[in-house]
């Protein structure tokens, strides 16, 4: 119960970001979180609960040796995406620092067009 509450404030924290879309595209237990229609975040309803995150790839080797809820990025490029699964053992503060910098990550990487429709 925990962790859906947990992923209720993650959801809100992703939607409160500018250009950010909430989507269903793969089921209903994966809600996708897309800034200008490209993946920033991905959450998995179904037990273990996780999220996936973009990262820098030197950085996610980081953190995936420092926590050991976090993965190489599951159905996705483990070079740049890591899954932290939400156990509670991974403090939140550093969940929502990793949440801003995988919009950040994604936002660097859109077409300038799209840059400046966000400002």
């Amino acid at each position: 119960m925990i962790n859906l509450l947990y992923l209720e404030q993650i959801r809100s924290y992703c939607l409160k970001k500018k250009g950010v879309a909430e989507e269903l595209p793969f089921d209903e237990d994966s809600p996708v979180y897309k800034v200008m229609g490209k993946i920033f975040l991905i959450a998995s309803l179904t037990p273990p609960i996780s999220i996936n995150l973009k990262c820098d790839p030197e950085k996610a080797v980081e953190i995936r040796e420092e926590y050991e809820a976090v993965q190489p990025g599951y159905h996705m490029n483990k070079k740049h995406w890591n899954t932290i699964i939400i156990d509670g053992s991974v403090p939140a503060k550093k969940i929502f620092e990793w949440i801003d910098n995988s919009y950040r990550l994604v936002v660097a990487g859109l077409k300038k067009s799209d840059i400046k429709k966000l400002r």
